[in-house]
C-alpha cells in the first residue's frame, strides 16, 4: 500500500510595500524615541509603509500573484482562498472576496479569518483540513496586514514596531513524507485585553467621540504580551513536537511571528531552539502582522535556505490571545506541480 499524501507547500510568495521607514525617519513622527533606542529595543531598523492608494487587498494580490507563479498553478486551479487580517479594507464585504475578484481565483471559495498575528499559521491548519477532506483541492492562504494606518504615533510602544505586508503560500498534496506533519491551536481568551482596538465595532460604534478620544488606534500592553510568549508559546511548542515524535534538536529551520528581535531571541533560549536556524526579517520588514511568518518564511524559500526534507517550525502568536504552531517536513518540489 502507497504511503496517503500529506498537505504540504507547494508555493510561497511576498509583497512589502515600497515606503521605508528608517527609525531615523520614524522618530519625526514618533514622539519620546530615538533612532538608537528603537534598535536595541526591538531590533528593528526599518518597515515598510503602504502607499495612500494601497489597501490591504491590494498587498494580499501582490503577494498572491507572487505564490502562484512560484508554485506553477493558475488562479482559476483554486478551491479555497484563505484570507488572515486583521485590518480588512472595509467591515464589508470580507476582504478575501476582493482578493479573489482581482486574481481571477473564481472557482474559489474566499473568506477572511482574524486570528490577529497568529493568523497565517491558523489559515495553514485551515487548509490542511480542507485538503485532507477533499485531496485534489488547492488552498491560497494569504495573510496580510496595513498597521500602518490604525497606529498612535505619539504611542512609542507600538507605533516603532509595526509596518505593512503580505505573506501567501499555495497549499495542496504533496508527496509523502513531506508536508504538514502537525499543528497545534491555543487560544487564551482570558488575556484578550492584552491586545485591542477598543472602537468600531458593534459594541462601541464609530462616533465623533470615539475619534476624539483615539479609540480607533491599536493598543497593546507590551510588558503583558512579552510574559504571554515567553511563558505560553514554548509549551505549545514542546507539545507539537512531542506529539510528532521530534525533538527541539531535530528542528532545522524556525520561523516565528516577527513580533520584536529581542522577544524572538528569548524565546529561542526558551524554547530549546538554539540549534535550529531562526529566519528573521524584521530588521527591515518590522513586525508585519499576520503577514510576519508568511514574509519570513517567503524569504527563506527565495533565499534557497529551505532544503528538501528539512523539518520547519513555524510560530504564530498574537491578539485574542492565540498561539498557533505548525511542523512541516520541507517539499523540494515547489514550482513543479503545473496547473492550468
Amino acid at each position: 500500500m502507497q504511503p496517503v499524501a500529506r498537505v504540504g507547500i507547494l508555493g510561497t510568495g511576498s509583497y512589502l510595500p515600497e515606503h521605508e521607514v528608517t527609525n531615523e525617519a520614524l522618530v519625526e513622527r514618533v514622539t519620546d524615541t530615538t533612532p538608537e533606542w528603537i534598535s536595541r529595543k526591538t531590533l528593528i531598523g526599518a518597515r515598510r509603509f503602504a502607499a495612500p492608494d494601497e489597501a490591504t487587498s491590494d498587498l494580499a494580490v501582490k503577494a498572491a500573484v507572487a505564490a502562484l507563479d512560484r508554485a506553477g498553478i493558475a488562479a482559476d486551479r483554486l478551491d479555497y482562498l484563505i484570507l488572515s487580517t486583521s485590518t480588512p479594507d472595509s467591515p464589508q464585504p470580507p476582504t478575501a472576496s476582493l482578493v479573489q475578484h482581482a486574481i481571477g481565483a473564481h472557482r474559489a471559495a474566499a473568506f477572511d479569518i482574524n486570528v490577529v498575528c497568529a493568523g497565517f499559521v491558523f489559515g495553514l491548519a485551515l487548509a490542511d483540513g480542507l485538503v485532507a477532506a477533499r485531496p485534489d483541492a488547492v488552498v491560497l492562504v494569504v495573510a496580510a496586514d496595513v498597521y500602518s494606518r490604525i497606529l498612535d504615533f505619539d504611542d512609542r510602544r507600538s507605533a516603532i514596531l509595526f509596518g505593512d505586508g503580505a505573506g501567501a503560500a499555495v497549499v495542496g498534496a504533496v508527496p509523502h513524507p513531506y508536508g504538514l506533519v502537525d499543528v497545534e491551536l491555543v487560544s487564551r481568551g482570558d488575556a484578550h485585553e492584552l491586545i485591542h482596538i477598543k472602537a468600531g465595532g458593534s459594541r462601541l460604534p464609530a462616533s465623533a467621540e470615539t475619534v476624539a478620544d483615539g479609540d480607533h488606534f491599536f493598543r497593546m500592553d507590551g510588558r503583558g504580551v512579552r510574559d504571554f510568549v515567553l511563558a505560553g508559546v514554548p509549551p505549545v511548542l514542546a507539545d507539537l513536537l512531542k506529539r510528532a515524535g521530534v525533538t527541539a534538536d531535530d528542528v532545522d529551520h524556525f520561523v516565528p511571528h516577527q513580533a520584536n528581535g529581542v522577544m524572538v531571541g528569548e524565546l529561542v533560549e526558551a524554547a530549546g531552539l538554539r540549534g535550529a536556524r531562526t529566519h528573521l526579517v524584521l530588521d527591515r520588514y518590522g513586525n508585519t502582522g499576520s503577514a510576519s511568518a508568511a514574509i519570513a518564511l517567503d524569504a527563506a524559500a527565495r533565499a534557497g535556505d529551505l532544503h528538501d526534507g528539512e523539518l520547519v517550525l513555524l510560530a504564530g502568536f498574537g491578539g485574542g490571545m492565540s498561539v498557533g504552531a505548525a511542523l512541516l517536513r520541507w517539499y523540494g518540489g515547489q514550482g513543479v506541480s503545473g496547473g492550468s
